[in-house]
């Protein structure tokens, strides 16, 4: 059955089995005792750092340009996500109560990259880098300066701390950010988004949108002269990429009680990482930026007994995966031997 389908059918189903097996594994070392406590509370963040690697790609690999503001997105995702999630504690059922916050915090981000999409996605290079990077800053900015509760007298809004008036409550508190939020995230949850993900993404990619959105990041003026609305495609890719960054988001918020828009999580440090994902796990490569993340940052935590050495070693892994993904001899070299493989195989 599988010499029925095509290349590009064979090469999804296997990132899909991929990401199942994983799953897989995690549970059969959960039955048997084998995963530490430690290990167990990297899996939830492993898998929405994936989510925001896949859906950078999107951007970069596919749409080919380079986008700098997906912490943004998460941010705009998991701050939204999260006030829905505490203002409804108690009077929705926890399942129910996340999949409204998913939908929320997906669809805000969503309408956040279109209406930046209109005026950043006709800058290119460089400048379109720097301007998302910029939205990403303001966004985190704001959130961490803004205050917003609500009493008797209704909804207060405001950029300096005010007492509420009787019965009511702080929602976000500055600097302090959200408090309470429900640990709703799992990791089978998840690793759905992820499948779910991966599917609207390949699916897009073999269409006819996704085929016009590659002759664009190939040749633009080629692809402008043959009719293909440059303005639509471009805003249709880097719309869908917010948007699973956005759930990325959700995932994140909902795996802490307390979330704060900081450096250390939506600043443009850990866009600078998504892209590092991406890079090492080859651009335009869906599946190479699942097993980068997960590589990436499993490995720190796997080396943390050696203290001092863990980063050392860590930058050298950086190096050697970037050299055999892009040094012209190791491609080359990968190239002969994978062909040879293959033509064993065929015999």
């Amino acid at each position: 059955m599988l010499k029925k389908l095509s290349k590009t059918s064979r090469r999804d189903y296997i990132t899909y089995g991929i990401v199942i097996a994983f799953y897989l594994i995690v549970q059969l070392f959960k039955v048997t005792g084998l995963l530490s406590s430690h290990m167990e509370g990297l899996l939830v963040p492993l898998t929405y750092y994936s989510l925001a690697a896949v859906s950078l790609n999107l951007t970069v690999g596919i749409l080919g340009e380079l986008s700098l503001g997906h912490a943004g997105f998460m941010c705009i995702g998991a701050f939204s996500a999260s006030l829905f999630s505490v203002y409804t504690k108690g009077l929705l059922p926890g399942g129910l109560r996340f999949f409204i916050a998913l939908l929320i915090g997906t669809i805000l981000a969503a309408i956040f990259g279109f209406l930046i999409g209109i005026p950043v996605l006709r800058l290119k290079g460089d400048y379109l880098a720097i301007v998302t990077l910029a939205f990403g800053e303001i966004i985190k900015n704001i959130l961490a300066a803004v205050y917003f509760g609500y009493d008797e007298a209704g909804l207060h809004i405001s950029f300096k701390s005010f007492q509420l008036q009787g019965e009511g409550k702080m929602l976000i508190n500055g600097a302090m950010g959200i408090q309470g939020t429900p640990t709703d995230s799992n990791f089978t949850i998840a690793v759905i988004l992820l499948l779910l993900a991966l599917v609207i993404i390949q699916h897009l990619i073999g269409s006819r949108d996704g085929r016009a959105i590659m002759s664009i990041r190939d040749n633009r003026i080629a692809a402008e002269s043959v009719g293909i609305n440059i303005t639509k495609y471009k805003m249709l890719a880097f719309t869908i990429s917010a948007a699973i960054a956005g759930s990325a988001g959700v995932l994140f918020s909902h795996n802490t009680s307390t979330l704060t828009a900081t450096s250390t999580y939506f600043g443009y440090n850990v866009s600078i990482m998504i892209l590092v994902y991406v890079v090492l796990g080859g651009i335009g490569n869906i599946r190479g930026s699942i097993i980068a993340t997960t590589i990436l940052y499993a490995l720190p935590e796997l080396l943390r007994g050696l203290n001092t050495y863990r980063m050392l070693i860590y930058s050298i892994v950086l190096i050697a995966i970037m050299l055999f993904n892009w040094a012209p001899k190791a491609i080359e070299w990968r190239k002969k031997n994978l062909s040879s493989i293959k033509g064993r195989f065929a015999k």
